[in-house]
């Protein structure tokens, strides 16, 4: 197995152009770290037809690969129309009501009767992400008058925003729970949680979660998000910025420093985050990137994102592995230039320092941080039982490759969202000299370094208890024959 370099991690969407086994190896092969099954599309059969899927990779490459479902959620949705599609007329008068029969251009059922309460007069409802305008003019609480302000084709059931209002609609759904006790009897790794708007729903999901360790990703698409950003990240395993929906709820303008700033706060906390959606849009018809997509992607990398995502992109577009290929290229060159250029990263390991000085595990991190830049350690190989001590060890972003060495293979998989860390699956530990040996032994299988480079191991003694990460031990790397034994 050839040792990825990359430190951003590649988050890719399965759909109709990517369920089946032999792309599933190749967008592996092209990059890819975790895999997104989306639960507001396909079916459960299929969901479970890609899970074998990428356990069977998983083994065939001896690569840990994560799983995320991804909630659908509260989404709100309007019906169906007669004929599929209506064009509405800038303008124009159109109607949403609680009646089941099919759509037409005057008129289509919203099936979502507990936001009839709430729609006044004069507020602005955008649907189709946005393409479509309407603003309220009447609402008697089972019909809603609206005029058409921004006109144009809509489809059956379209996606309905409401910007700036709270909506009193439960975060998770029945189907929502069902999913949540899906993932649990399959394993997965990641639970994305959508439309989360207070921490409540954060802990709400969790407390749905019986016996796994699944990790919960809270999706940033509100804005009553943002309001109460720190509390939810503080609440959540890793955050997602998803701009699709957020950029309708929100003014278009204020995405990309939106997304800097929740970028800027995971940080704060040690929390992974992942920015998504259309970031390599125009190549779901075409083998290449606009520049204005590379752009985006680059910028992801600069602001310190851990990973980037595709959607539709690998889920249904024309170039599934094209996409992932050409985000791994945009990383790894963007990455280069800023070990470069901005070795130090100083402002985000001042907020690190500042958040976690009174941490526990601060002096190793810390310690850890300042040895690789001072002795020019390029490799960093930490034992942990939780995930904990490579979390700590990425936050901080050492100018170094983490290499996650855990006896759990929950552990191992969840380790590939998180930045610069590549994770191995190892026998429990019983002696200093055996975790030495061990360093040794994986590194001269799977990673390309040069006979002499030294290693930073970072571990916990007592071996086995969780929280005791407290040495630090520097190695060099040697021949395989010259290996010790314990």
């Amino acid at each position: 197995m050839r040792y990825i370099t990359r430190k951003t991690k590649i988050v890719a969407t399965l759909g109709p152009s990517s369920s089946n086994e032999s792309v599933i190896k190749r967008l592996c092969d092209a990059g890819v770290n975790v895999f997104r099954l989306n639960f507001s599309h396909s079916n459960r059969d299929l969901h479970e037809k890609n899970i074998s899927a990428i356990r069977h990779v998983e083994q065939e490459i001896n690569r840990p690969l994560a799983i995320m479902m991804d909630l659908q959620g509260p989404k709100i949705r309007i019906g169906v129309f007669e004929n599929r599609e209506v064009l509405l007329v800038k303008g124009t008068g159109f109607i949403l009501d609680m009646n089941n029969e099919l759509g037409n251009t005057r008129r289509v059922s919203l099936p979502h009767p507990e936001i009839f309460g709430f729609l006044k007069t004069g507020t602005k409802l955008l649907l189709d992400d946005g393409k479509i305008a309407l603003r309220v003019v009447n609402n008697n609480g089972a019909r809603i008058e609206t005029e058409v302000v921004a006109g144009g084709i809509l489809s059956n059931k379209k996606g309905l925003n409401v910007p700036n209002m709270f909506l009193p609609i439960p975060s998770i759904t029945e189907k929502d729970k069902k999913d949540i006790a899906f993932a649990e009897e399959k394993g997965l790794d990641f639970l994305a949680v959508s439309f989360v708007q207070t921490p409540e729903d954060v802990l709400l999901a969790r407390s749905l979660i019986k016996d796994s360790i699944i990790k919960i990703v809270a999706k940033i698409e509100k804005p009553k998000a943002l309001e109460n950003l720190d509390e939810i990240i503080d609440v959540a395993d890793a955050i997602m910025v998803a701009r699709g929906d957020l950029g309708v709820e929100i003014p278009i303008e204020m995405v990309s420093s939106v997304q800097r700033q929740i970028i800027k706060r995971c940080g704060f906390y040690k929390r992974p985050v992942i920015v998504a959606t259309q970031m390599l849009e125009s190549m779901i018809d075409s083998p290449v990137p606009t520049r204005a997509e590379v752009s985006d992607v680059a910028n992801a990398v600069y602001q310190g994102a851990d990973a980037v995502m595709l959607s539709a992109e690998s889920a249904s577009g024309n170039f599934p592995v094209e996409s992932v290929s050409a985000m791994d290229k945009i990383i790894r060159h963007t990455e280069n230039e800023l070990r470069i250029t901005d070795e130090d990263n100083n402002a985000r390991l001042f907020l690190f320092r500042e958040a976690n000085k009174e941490c526990d595990s601060y002096p190793i991190t810390a310690a850890i941080y300042d040895l690789v830049k001072l002795s020019h350690i390029n490799y960093i190989a930490a034992f942990t039982e939780s995930g904990r001590t490579t979390l700590d060890i990425s936050s901080s972003r050492p100018n170094a490759s983490i290499v996650g060495l855990t006896p759990s293979i929950h552990v191992s998989r969840q380790m590939c969202l998180a930045w610069g860390v590549h994770s191995f699956l190892i026998e429990d530990l019983y002696s200093f000299s055996q975790m030495v040996q061990l360093v040794q032994s994986v590194f001269s299988k799977t990673i390309e370094i040069e006979v002499g480079e030294k290693i930073a191991v970072v571990a916990g003694v007592p071996f086995r208890k969780l929280g005791e990460t407290n040495i630090i031990h520097v190695c060099t790397f040697e021949k395989p024959e010259d290996h010790y034994k314990p």
